[in-house]
């Protein structure tokens, strides 16, 4: 009798807020641990080329070769990106996270042991490769585990992961050389595949391959480890949006378990081609993919992704008043610090306002240092010739490279990444989406020193700060704001008219008004 009177009580506690999302948070630890680990790979390079540039023992590499050293990764994280889409269909969200761990193990390894210089080379495009395949597993997993209410925050928090692996990285670059970095590294892949056995696959995923209990399972575990009864209702929305997902993407009509629809009678490559076809090339997808695009495009054209490879040696062509390494750990601070203050300025002031005020912060910092260099810096300082740089060391560079890094930190595209996109096309997209990101970031690593031989470092910053200027009127006209909207919402947000916002932003408005006014007359 009085068990039975505790389970009634018991079953009449609502689950606390704080447990609700803490479970939430530690089912995107394997997650997080990936981008660590990801935030460890793409700042490699950075420690690396100063140690290897015209080396007087072991391995050595010229300008040419440094400089396709330091862009490499980038050029293969395309590839990876690509993949990682069929493999988190084919696999699931969960067993995904697991096996893409393995192209940096090896690399990890091989960088450590890196005999010669095609060694090398295969070692760090192994870095991008895994880097890329990364991508789709981590945005659909915590897009799909997580409530809308929290969604943004832990989109950002996966950001902060990866902010903590740029400054493990840049830390352990002032401590160790090169190859004890890479054979410390190895630590955060084997944690990743440790943590995958402790959290479940996502309730919509299981939903898709009529896994009806595991799925209510899940969702009890990621809703503060609670009872059937207490998710009920959001469980039984998700059945309905899985119901959706089941139809026929050609006609839209007939129940796609039954395999009853005409379109079954086609061969699979024809199939394929008009699945492409409507669940690609959607507006649903196409829309919110484009703006993604666009938004990396010009993320990654305005930032520190160009000048990563060379950074150290960037600081001292601009007479920073700070060692080269130094400000390359501060930047790392700089990154954590800021991903940590944009868990909070998401829920403050949406994800909208942040990426356009971000934008133009990026652009007014590279116009300034821009004008410095062209004030104070002789035509001669080359960033890859150390004996031509300045004698004469200021603070004004290093102030306006560290607001360069904050804003750049402020920038919210790979929390967009996680949400924007509808389910049948979602890791498809967001392998995409990460290709193109990495293709910018390899086109912008490689065409520095084409830029800086061609118009000094002043011109090259000039052309960053026009491309963020671009950037920030491109988002405010386009970007919608999505903090707080379910994904279903952001769904049939890009499935409707483009007359049609999230953005309640007062020009925009404005100028709607205006149109209706002319067209009324």
């Amino acid at each position: 009798m009085v068990h039975k009177l505790q389970d009634q009580i018991t079953s009449t506690i609502p689950v606390s807020r704080i447990r609700c999302v803490a479970s939430q948070v530690i089912a995107c630890m394997p997650p997080n641990f990936l981008l660590l680990d990801l935030g460890m790979a793409i700042s490699f390079t950075t420690i690396a080329v100063p140690s290897l540039l015209n080396a007087k023992e072991g391995l050595s590499l010229d300008e040419t070769q440094a400089s396709w050293f330091g862009s490499l990764s980038y050029l293969t994280q395309p590839v990876g990106a690509l993949l990682s889409g069929p493999i988190v269909d084919f696999c699931g969200r969960k067993r995904a996270n697991f096996l893409v761990n393995i192209p940096h193990l090896v690399a990890w390894i091989l960088l450590y042991f890196s005999w010669d210089l095609p060694s090398l080379f295969i070692a760090n495009g192994l870095l991008g490769l895994g880097t890329g395949i990364m991508e789709a597993p981590i945005n659909s997993y915590v897009g799909e585990i997580s409530e809308p209410s929290v969604r943004g925050a832990l989109c950002t928090l996966t950001q902060l992961f990866t902010s903590i692996g740029v400054f493990v990285m840049y830390f352990l670059g002032t401590v160790v050389d090169w190859r004890k970095a890479a054979l410390i590294s190895l630590v955060v892949p084997v944690s990743s595949m440790a943590f995958v056995f402790l959290v479940p696959e996502t309730p919509v995923w299981l939903l898709s391959r009529g896994r009806e209990k595991d799925a209510l399972k899940s969702l009890c575990y990621l809703r503060g480890w609670t009872k059937p009864e207490d998710v009920k209702e959001e469980f039984d929305e998700l059945v309905e949006y899985s119901k959706k997902l089941q139809k026929c993407v050609i006609c839209d009509k007939i129940d796609d378990v039954t395999k009853s629809c005409e379109h079954y009678k086609m061969n699979s490559f024809k199939r394929s081609m008009y699945k492409f076809r409507y669940v690609m090339l959607c507006k649903e997808t196409m829309r919110p993919l484009v703006l993604v695009m666009m938004y990396f495009l010009f993320y990654v054209m305005s930032g520190l992704a160009p000048i990563r490879p060379n950074m150290v040696n960037i600081c001292g062509a601009l007479g920073m008043a700070q060692d080269g390494k130094i400000v390359v750990l501060m930047v790392g601070i700089i990154t954590f610090l800021t991903a940590l203050i944009v868990v909070t300025l998401i829920k403050v002031v949406g994800k909208r306002k942040l990426a356009v005020s971000a934008m133009i912060g990026t652009a007014i910092s590279c116009a300034a240092l821009s004008a410095y260099a062209r004030k104070n810096l002789a035509d001669s300082v080359y960033s890859y010739d150390t004996n031509t740089f300045p004698t004469e060391k200021s603070y004004v560079p290093l102030v306006l490279f560290y607001m360069v890094a904050t804003f750049t930190g402020l920038a919210v595209p790979w929390v967009l990444l996680g949400e924007v996109f509808p389910f049948r096309s979602r890791a498809s997209a967001q392998g995409i989406a990460a290709a193109s990101n990495y293709i910018f970031s390899f086109l912008a690593a490689k065409t520095f020193i084409d830029l800086e031989i061609n118009l000094k470092l002043w011109g090259t910053f000039a052309v960053y700060s026009g491309c963020g200027f671009l950037g920030a009127i491109y988002l405010y006209f386009y970007l919608p704001e999505t903090e707080g909207k379910t994904l279903q919402e952001i769904e049939d947000f890009y499935n409707e008219d483009k007359s049609k916002t999230f953005a309640d932003d007062p020009f925009i408005n404005f100028f709607k008004r205006i149109k209706r006014k002319k067209y009324s007359m």
